[in-house]
């Protein structure tokens, strides 16, 4: 019978592999603003999921939508001026 090893060595992250980059740091950063309104509209449809939105629920989703659009929009416009590059 023959053995099926693996031909490779096997791969031990370190603390230094486990750590975001300084880059990576600042690009989380500039992308804080459409992650929380991101949540926001995420938390105003979980809110919604069990019962059929009322009218609050539905201004709330609407407001939610507009600030992420707003977020995105806003870091776009920071890409296109080199600002986030």
């Amino acid at each position: 019978m023959k053995l099926i090893l693996p031909t490779q060595d096997l791969f031990t992250a370190t603390a230094i592999d486990l750590e975001p980059t300084g880059a990576e740091l600042d690009r989380i950063e500039r992308e804080l603003p459409v992650i929380s309104a991101e949540v926001e509209l995420l938390d105003a449809q979980i809110m919604t999921l069990d019962r059929t939105p009322n009218e609050l629920d539905a201004r709330r989703i609407r407001r939610a939508r507009r600030k992420v659009l707003a977020a995105r929009r806003e870091l776009a416009n920071q890409a296109g001026t080199g600002d986030a590059a």
